[in-house]
């Protein structure tokens, strides 16, 4: 197997994950050039014909910030809870992470710290690339700690959606409540839903 086709498995790929793999930068436009990967973005590659899904905007804010996990209304889409259909991809990143900088994909970067950050996060090989995805149970707890920025309409909607799921969880909400913070606030609502 070549070193191009090692990379068109990989499915985006960053121009130094190909470095990596002992492509040069000027191989790479030389590959851009010829047909067989297409820029899709400051450093971001994707082997031409490749199958773009729904969630491409997720594997890019995946590809370009390895370290960040996709939450809140960007997780309630991928999800399929609620209504809402970001425009920008909401990403979780550590208190004392640099903040990225995105040049064509929309970004909005939430600061989550120590167990907020690590708890719930699941990992979904989405064209190739592996998303880390906060939970179903930890994306509605983080809605509702982050109410204040997203609306308690929407915190309030993806409980209700996420209740009336066949595969909801208490005891794992519970959980995810109780590692947010939350549990006191949510509580309530979640015995007026239940």
């Amino acid at each position: 197997m070549n070193r191009t086709s090692q990379l068109s498995a990989q499915g985006v790929v960053r121009a130094r994950d190909a470095e990596a793999h002992g492509l040069a930068r000027p191989e790479l436009a030389r590959l851009v050039q010829s047909g067989k990967l297409e820029r899709v973005g400051r450093g971001l590659y994707v082997p031409a014909k490749a199958k773009i899904t729904e969630h491409h905007s997720l594997v890019e804010a995946a590809a370009r910030i390895p370290h960040g996990v996709v939450c809140l209304l960007s997780a309630l889409r991928f999800h399929g809870i609620g209504t809402q259909n970001p425009h920008e991809v909401w990403l979780a990143i550590d208190v004392k992470a640099w903040k990225p900088v995105a040049d064509s994909l929309p970004l909005r970067i939430v600061r989550f710290s120590g167990t907020a950050l690590t708890y719930g996060v699941e990992v979904h090989k989405l064209e190739g690339v592996d998303v880390r995805i906060t939970s179903r149970e930890k994306t509605v707890a983080d809605c509702f700690k982050y109410r204040n920025k997203i609306g308690l309409d929407v915190a309030l909607e993806a409980l209700r959606e996420y209740l009336r799921s066949r595969k909801r969880s208490i005891d794992h909400l519970t959980k995810a409540a109780e590692a947010c913070r939350v549990a006191r606030v949510m509580r309530p609502y979640l015995e007026a839903l239940a």
